[in-house]
């Protein structure tokens, strides 16, 4: 881990008492406060996957992973941010080489958002499209730099065929513009991840360059380097980090409570000397441990895949959807068993077991996900395909 990795890393550690310190205004403002957002771009948390090249750390995936794990167990809502924030980049990479070297211009402290639902029409107009959408879930767009749609692209009204052709689905493309392009709409009232600030973003009439558009799931790199192989398959785990940092959080959470010396009511004695509690606490940070453990080896397996140059592999892209579903499942349970662990007290505002709760549930709606895709891992299993226990 170079110097300037370790920087960050003991910067993010003294910014923690601050973030935890406001989380209370971070959930009532509904987004992470401006001055916190320039403190995070200033220690260098958004340019953790920016290329060298542009001036960013360049960091491999397992050490970015560390990253928004850190992050997350210090405040769901600031890890989710920066996970959007710089995720966004890996995507970006699939644009043209100028127009990548476009957004970097002014430095590697860039912020994306955006929404992959294809919720817009792109319709054929000379030297590019002409858009019209509302895009839900754009977490971080308001201190976004640039932001993402994804499109059904038409031509005279009809969509376009994608590659399978006729009687195929549309073609579904990305587009990229400046922040200022978009229209942000004040929808993000939600039970948890408040301070994501996840509003809709609309267009309305845009004209967007064809140099702006990309094929976000089958797109080809402009970089070098194995980190910006295939951006779609490292998504999983950059939210399976989230999880495993929101769930140690909320351990975290417990374990202080219980070292208050709280006892609950009609209880014989304190939280911390019951040998139920003890045993209890005892099995849910083995659940964290396994958690870490199993997001840390599907990450690695990740990154041998993208150090071959076989990372564009199906069989890989639904391990870390499996991955990322499980540990989303796995951390919801931590929370809930962290809650009820808590007792009453955990009910009230001021409890952050409360709040691990909710953001934790919310994290696991993502379309990522979502239990329903453990299907595609079962067919493969049926089809003699692997996706077994043990990563390739």
């Amino acid at each position: 881990m170079d110097i300037t990795t370790k920087d960050l890393l003991t910067a993010i550690r003294t910014l923690a008492p601050e973030i935890t310190a406001r989380a209370a205004e971070i959930e009532t403002a509904r987004r992470i406060p401006p001055d916190l957002v320039e403190k995070l771009r200033s220690i260098g948390a958004f340019r953790i996957v920016v290329p060298r090249s542009h001036g960013g750390l360049g960091l491999d995936l397992p050490t970015a992973l560390e990253i928004i794990r850190m992050l997350s167990r210090i405040d769901g809502s600031v890890g989710w941010i920066v996970t959007i924030g710089c995720g966004g980049g890996l995507f970006a990479a699939l644009l043209p080489r100028d127009i990548y070297d476009q957004v970097y211009r002014d430095g590697p402290d860039v912020t994306f958002a955006g929404s992959a639902q294809p919720a817009g029409t792109a319709e054929a107009v000379s030297g590019g499209w002409r858009v019209n959408g509302r895009w839900p879930f754009a977490s971080g767009c308001q201190h976004a730099d640039w932001m993402i749609g994804v499109c059904v692209m038409t031509e005279g009204g009809k969509p376009l065929r994608g590659p399978a052709g006729e009687g195929g689905p549309p073609m579904i493309r990305a587009l990229l513009l400046p922040a200022h392009h978009w229209h942000i709409e004040d929808t993000w009232h939600v039970a948890g991840l408040k301070g994501t600030g996840s509003h809709h973003i609309a267009l309305e009439e845009a004209m967007v360059p064809a140099t702006n558009v990309f094929d976000l799931m089958g797109g080809v790199s402009c970089l070098p380097g194995p980190l910006y192989q295939a951006p779609k398959q490292s998504l999983p785990l950059l939210h399976g980090a989230n999880s495993v940092g929101m769930a140690e959080g909320a351990l975290d959470a417990l374990v202080a409570l219980a070292n208050t010396g709280r006892q609950q009511f009609a209880a014989p004695q304190k939280m911390r000397d019951s040998e139920t509690f003890q045993g209890a606490l005892g099995r849910v940070a083995a659940e964290v441990r396994a958690a870490r453990a199993f997001l840390e080896i599907q990450a690695a397996n990740h990154w041998r895949h993208a150090l071959a140059g076989t990372l564009n592999d199906e069989v890989l892209s639904i391990q870390n959807t499996q991955a990322a579903i499980w540990l989303a499942t796995t951390c919801v349970g931590v929370a809930d068993r962290c809650f009820a662990l808590a007792g009453a007290n955990a009910l009230y505002e001021s409890s952050p077991l409360q709040r691990w709760l909710r953001d934790l549930h919310a994290a696991a709606q993502h379309a990522v996900a979502q239990e329903r895709h453990y299907v595609d891992a079962g067919k493969l299993l049926l089809n003699g395909a692997g996706c077994g226990a043990t990563p390739d």
